[in-house]
This record gives structure tokens, C-alpha cells and sequence, in this order.
């Protein structure tokens, strides 16, 4: 007889929810300390974010993974099930995570609250709306941009080039349509006619400054910051130059604070924040990571795609902004994955394929390598499946036995926090026996070519950078207005660790070809754009949105 596998909102719906202010009280915090969105959801107020601050901070573990398949390897899904299982076995633990946008929600690769048994509640609100971060961003991203159209129409006294505008307008969609566009049509009461486009709200600079940010003052610091045009003379202006830096602080001051939900088994969990790590720097917001350190005694929290993304990006952005270290890194690992780097075709990842599997063991030892050259120590989790088999398992464990990495099979999606127990345990032995030994690869100091390189070779495994002819005149530009001194952040492919998606595994010998730079002055780092990655995604031929529906009682159906 067949068993009918519960989907993720069917697990979630059926799950009982404990009221947010009790959730709160496990960490300390108390009904004062929240401004309540309901039962269920709360921002954590300025004034105890203030209040905790002087508190002693607990032990962070990143959750990082290989490169993935187009739905996910699970990455949030072991988060949640690594502070489940925390929480079981008594330690006092709180996790951290991104917020899923609305984009990849309604395209191809679901939300962004864990799966089965290990899921953030109130699961269908956070895939969702939420608290109205993701809109307040979006709102202050394109008030900025009619702000800047407005000054130009009005007299342009600081003499912008409309030719020269970089600032975008932004949606939380997926939607190609909007890449390049052409506003102010219509007549001289329409504005002044320019090209245009529109990147997905995560990619929006607001998004990483929000993410990056200590606290308010230093929000709108960061914002006035941000580069959003350049003048005729070809020099950069800024928002403070706009003088509207208090403004989109204002749109930004409730979002700016952290959101407290909780898991299936009531472990609290901070979800804030959401760029995604392709094309930004894919990690939750400093404030969340910070105040979680302070109420909890271990932090699990997450990076987005693999370690050649989101894991390089928070050792060398986030760590750097926030001062802060991870003790662990926890690289998550799947039999299907792996094969998919092996060679085998998407649909016939749920066949069993020793040799496919063996030969996608590459890519996962790259990503090993990469996690100890920071100095950190590291165990390998494998998400199980249910289409994988005793002997790829085995085959996996034995292979990380040999190349002396901790591994640990983990089941928290069918058995929630008690699947991720043995996990969590090997996490505490290797956190007290292990040397800690953390620094990054490059120095801030260094030029923007030479920390591209350094990624490119040290955490790719390339053989070499080729600047477009553009990326070479920013160069130069960047030299001579002082930008040299920041992080990069690569936007690339997911898929592969090279700037090629196609090319999966470990590839050897390849060159990255970086086409374009994008000053991200606010967040404190210069995007590297590579390869085909765009800032504003596509939806695939049949998007997860056909499948969504609502019943007559206000239940969400068809959301993962």
C-alpha cells in the first residue's frame, strides 16, 4: 500500500501554535518587549533590543550547503531541525533567518521556511506578506526613485546625468517584462523621458543596507550613502546629496526590527531580512543574528546557496559588519545533489547511482576546503530523501569517514528536531574540541581586482578573472572615489562554482568573466555582476503560482 506523503502547508496547518508572547518568555523576553502582529508573530522593540545589548553573546553556527538543484537542498529545512534538536536536548537556543520574497515563493523554488516537520510558523504568512518588510523596502526603494526623478524634473540643481542614473526600481516578482524599461513618456508634464528597469526587491541595495545595519542611526547612515546616479562632471552622487536619507528611514523604521515566530516545536526563530546570495549577500539581518546571540546560548543561522555564495559572504561581509564569528559550519549536503554533480540528468536523480554519486563527491570537497581555509570547523549533514537508498547513504558516510570530516545523517523533514539530535550532538563535540582558528581570505585593504581574484581562485577554484573592458574603466573610477577599501560581493551562478551553470561537479581551469561592477556604497561592498546573473529573475514555463489557491475559509492550498 502506498503512503501519501503530507505536503509542507498540510504539516504546517495542522500544527498547533503556541501564543508568541510565550515564545518570547523562553528567551527572556517579556509581553513589553514585543509589539504584537496578532497571536502569532512579533517585532521585538527598540527598547529591548537596547536593553539586551550588554548581555554576554552565545556561540553562532552557520548553515551552509553544496551547490544545489533548482529546488533546494534543504538548507533552511536543517536549520530549523538543528534548533529543534538544540532545544531537545536542553540547550537554550534561538534561529536565525532570512525572509522569503515573494519571487521564488510564486516561480520555481518555493519559500523559504524549512520543510515537513522542521518549518517556521506561521508558515503561510511568512511565505507571504509577513510583517510588511518586504513591502516597506520595496515602498522606500521606489519613493527613492521618484524622489530622484521628481529633483530632475524640477531644475536638477545637482546636475544628474539621466543617462547615468544606476538607482532601479524594484518589485517583489519575478517579472523579465520589467528589466529594461522606458519612463516619462508623454510630454514635458510626464517627467523627463530616460531609460529605466526594475530589479527584484531583494536585490535592492535597501535590502542588504537594512541587513547590514546595527540600528537605526546606523540605517540611515548607510542609506544616505548609497550611490544612485553621477553628475555631468562624472562624479557619483548620493542619497544624502538628494537629502531624502531621512525619508526612506522613516518608511524603514518598523522594518528595521526583528520578527520573533517560532518552529513546530516551539523553538523561537528570528526571520528578518532577505537578499538573496546570488546577486547579494544572501544572509538575514545583523540586528536578528546580534539579538540572538544575546538571548540564546547558540544561534543557528543560515546562508543562502552554497559555501562558494552565502557562506564566503558572511565570513567576509557579515562577519566583518557585525563582528561577529561562527564556531561550526555546518555544510548540508544531498544524495541527489551530489549525483546532479555527477553527471546524472534531473529526472533521474531518484534513481539509485553509485558512480554518478561518487564522481559528485567533488563539489563537496571543494566546499570542505573552502570552510577550513577560513579556519573554522566543519561537519557534514545529509539531508535525507525518501528516494535515497541505504547504500548511497552508506556510500557518502564512508567517504567523509575517509576524508576524516564529521558527517551525520539527518532527518529532521520526517522526524523534525528528534532527526537532527545525533547532528547537533556532533556540532557540541567539535565546537569544544576543535580549534577555532578564523580569519578571512582577503584583507580590506586589498584592491577590488586583487580580492575578486583571491575569491575566484581561493573559494571557486579558478584558474583566472577577465574584466570586460567597462569593469576595467570602473576600476579605475572606483580607485578615484575611494571605494577601494570595501568587500566584494560576487553575484554568480548558484549552480556551479564557476561563473557557467552548466558546468557542475568541480571544473578545473576556468576563467570568470566579470562583466560589470555595482557600487553598493549603503551596504559597504562592490557587486561583481558575472556570467548571465540578472538582478531581476524570470519565471519558469509553469510557476509554483498555478498551483496556489485559497478555500472558503481564508486556508491557503497549493503552497509547497
Amino acid at each position: 500500500m502506498k503512503t501519501t506523503v503530507k505536503s509542507d502547508i498540510e504539516i504546517a496547518q495542522k500544527s498547533t501554535m503556541k501564543p508568541i508572547v510565550e515564545i518570547a518568555n523562553k528567551v527572556g523576553l517579556g509581553e513589553d518587549d514585543l509589539e504584537l502582529f496578532g497571536k502569532y508573530k512579533a517585532k521585538i522593540s527598540n527598547e529591548a533590543l537596547v536593553k539586551i545589548k550588554t548581555k554576554d553573546s552565545g556561540k553562532i553556527i552557520l548553515v551552509t550547503s553544496i551547490n544545489p538543484t533548482p529546488a533546494g537542498e534543504g538548507k533552511s529545512t536543517i536549520t530549523v531541525g538543528l534548533g529543534d534538536a538544540f532545544n531537545r536536548i536542553g540547550k537554550k537556543v534561538m534561529i536565525a533567518m532570512r525572509e522569503p520574497s515573494l519571487g521564488p515563493t510564486m516561480g520555481i523554488k518555493g519559500g523559504a521556511t524549512g520543510g515537513g516537520y522542521s518549518q517556521v510558523l506561521p508558515m503561510e504568512d511568512i511565505n507571504l506578506h509577513f510583517t510588511g518588510d518586504l513591502h516597506a523596502i520595496t515602498t522606500a526603494n521606489n519613493a527613492l526613485a521618484a524622489l530622484l526623478d521628481n529633483h530632475i524634473q524640477q531644475g536638477n540643481e545637482l546636475q544628474i546625468d539621466q543617462r547615468q542614473i544606476v538607482w532601479k526600481r524594484a518589485v517583489d516578482l519575478n517579472d523579465r517584462v520589467l528589466r529594461k524599461v522606458i519612463i516619462g513618456l508623454g510630454g514635458p508634464l510626464q517627467g523627463v523621458p530616460r531609460e529605466d528597469g526594475f530589479d527584484i526587491t531583494v536585490a535592492s541595495e535597501i535590502m542588504a543596507v537594512l541587513c547590514l545595519a546595527s540600528d537605526l542611526k546606523d540605517l540611515k547612515l548607510r542609506l544616505s550613502r548609497m550611490v544612485i546616479a553621477y553628475n555631468y562632471k562624472k562624479e557619483p552622487v548620493t542619497v544624502g546629496d538628494l537629502g531624502v536619507e531621512g525619508a526612506l528611514t522613516l518608511i524603514l523604521k518598523e522594518a528595521v526590527k526583528p520578527n520573533l515566530v517560532q518552529t513546530i516545536e516551539h523553538t523561537p526563530a528570528l526571520v528578518h531580512g532577505g537578499p538573496f546570495a546570488n546577486i547579494a549577500h544572501g544572509c538575514n539581518s545583523v540586528i536578528a543574528t546580534l539579538t540572538a546571540s544575546k538571548l540564546a546560548d547558540y544561534v543557528i543561522t543560515e546562508a543562502g546557496f552554497g559555501a562558494d555564495l552565502g557562506a564566503e559572504k558572511f565570513l567576509h561581509i557579515k562577519s566583518r559588519s557585525a563582528g561577529i564569528k561562527p564556531e561550526a559550519v555546518v555544510i548540508v549536503a544531498t544524495i541527489r545533489a551530489l549525483k546532479m554533480h555527477g553527471g546524472v540528468p534531473k529526472a533521474e536523480l531518484s534513481q539509485e547511482n553509485i558512480p554518478a554519486l561518487t564522481l559528485g563527491f567533488a563539489n563537496l570537497q571543494k566546499h570542505i576546503e573552502t570552510i577550513k581555509s577560513f579556519g573554522l570547523p566543519i561537519v557534514v549533514a545529509i539531508n535525507k530523501f525518501i528516494t535515497d537508498t541505504d547504500q548511497e547513504v552508506n556510500t557518502l558516510l564512508e567517504w567523509c569517514n575517509r576524508e576524516n570530516v564529521p558527517a551525520v545523517l539527518t532527518e529532521v523533514w520526517e522526524k523534525g528536531g528528534e532527526g537532527g539530535i545525533e547532528l547537533a550532538e556532533m556540532l557540541l563535540k567539535v565546537i569544544e574540541e576543535e580549534e577555532n582558528k578564523f580569519y578571512p581570505l582577503y584583507d580590506i585593504s586589498d584592491s577590488i581586482d586583487k580580492k575578486v581574484r583571491i575569491i575566484v581562485q581561493k573559494v571557486y577554484g579558478g584558474k583566472d578573472v577577465e574584466f570586460s573592458q567597462k569593469a576595467k574603466k570602473q576600476l579605475i573610477e572606483f580607485e578615484q572615489f575611494g571605494w577601494s577599501n570595501l568587500a566584494v560581493c560576487m553575484a554568480k551562478s548558484q549552480y556551479s562554482l564557476s561563473d557557467d551553470p552548466t558546468k557542475l561537479g568541480r571544473p578545473v581551469d576556468f576563467t570568470v568573466t566579470v562583466r560589470e561592477f555595482k557600487p553598493s556604497i549603503g551596504a559597504g561592498f562592490i557587486v561583481a555582476l558575472t556570467g548571465e546573473v540578472m538582478t531581476m529573475p524570470g519565471l519558469p514555463k509553469k510557476p509554483a503560482a498555478l498551483n496556489m489557491d485559497v478555500d472558503e475559509n481564508g486556508n491557503a492550498i497549493g503552497l509547497f
